[in-house]
């Protein structure tokens, strides 16, 4: 029974969750400027990397077949001169699939920081303005009466623009035991256009809400010689009418390219993850290949399956 009661809340996902919400991500620093349109690059506060190119794909619920999949294309460019205004822009490319529907999006986001030196920390106020497409697989549904709406319909499409928006500080610590670790924080609202998709025709008409959800990150980096760091996170979730859902995170990097790093959300979500590092971290040109896995430990925990992640990111510096 309980098995029939998640394939029905599935069902429900399927028709409303890719239309309201990003997806959620274990390894959520490697895409920040998806989450926070101001967001500072974590390579350039951890390793004065001003470029940064990256891609991501993440399977959810991996026991079910057509489970959530997404995909991310992400970059940024930050001109770090002692200006005290220093642009930055860059864009992304989202595709977020569950079984018969899906949507994929293009943005591109500008910014910038106020700020004396960037290298000592800002305020950065960031925009993104997006193209997305919205789909609907009918032909892929099967339907107790055949004269559903939905069925009737056949395959739909939407286009619609979206805007985000956010906030983003940072500031490197002079002086005293914390000398040059970096404390940062952010709010954001990444699609501030809270759209009612529908899809009509002759026999009626098929609607998929989306609602703003709202974001925050707070984080610290703790330094230690040749580049290594310990840097604990958290990321708040909020969307109206629904519980306020906090990521609990912590990081190590080591001083010999790799890192580790745990997490537990209040959403009974436990996660892992792990990478390496392929160059000299400071030194020019990096890659960065990341690995996370969650496992939801609520009572479709045990049947949903797990989720993995797998990110990878080259940076380097303009000067």
């Amino acid at each position: 029974m309980n098995r029939l009661h998640l394939l029905f809340a599935l069902l429900l996902c399927a028709q409303f969750l890719p239309a309201q919400q990003l997806s959620l991500f274990t390894q959520y620093r490697e895409n920040l400027g998806v989450l926070n349109p101001a967001a500072v690059s974590a390579d350039y506060i951890a390793y004065e990397s001003n470029v940064s190119l990256g891609a991501s794909y993440r399977t959810q619920w991996t026991s079910f077949p057509s489970n959530p999949t997404t995909e991310t294309i992400h970059g940024i460019y930050l001109n770090a001169d002692n200006n005290s205004f220093n642009m930055f822009a860059g864009g992304y490319l989202l595709n977020d699939v569950t079984g018969p529907t899906g949507l994929t999006g293009l943005y591109g986001r500008v910014g910038g920081i106020i700020t004396g030196d960037p290298y000592y920390g800002g305020l950065s106020l960031g925009i993104s303005v997006g193209l997305v497409q919205f789909r609907l697989k009918a032909s892929e549904l099967r339907f107790r009466d055949p004269d559903d709406v939905v069925a009737a319909g056949g395959d739909q499409m939407q286009l619609y623009p979206d805007v985000g928006a956010g906030l983003y500080a940072y500031r490197r610590i002079e002086g005293g035991a914390l000398e040059d670790d970096v404390i940062y924080g952010g709010i954001s609202v990444p699609q501030v256009m809270g759209l009612d998709l529908t899809f009509r025709n002759d026999q009626g008409e098929y609607s998929t809400q989306r609602v703003q959800h709202f974001y925050g990150i707070l984080g610290f980096y703790k330094f230690f010689d040749e580049y290594s760091f310990l840097e604990p996170s958290v990321w708040v979730k909020y969307a109206p009418n629904t519980p306020v859902n906090v990521d609990f995170n912590l990081r190590y990097q080591t001083a010999y390219n790799f890192w580790i790093g745990t997490g537990v959300s209040t959403a009974k979500n436990f996660h892992l993850e792990g990478g390496l590092l392929l160059g000299e971290a400071g030194f020019g040109n990096l890659f960065r290949l990341g690995y996370g896995f969650d496992y939801a430990f609520t009572t479709y925990g045990p049947f949903a399956g797990g989720t993995h992640e797998v990110n990878l990111t080259y940076t380097f510096g303009t000067k």
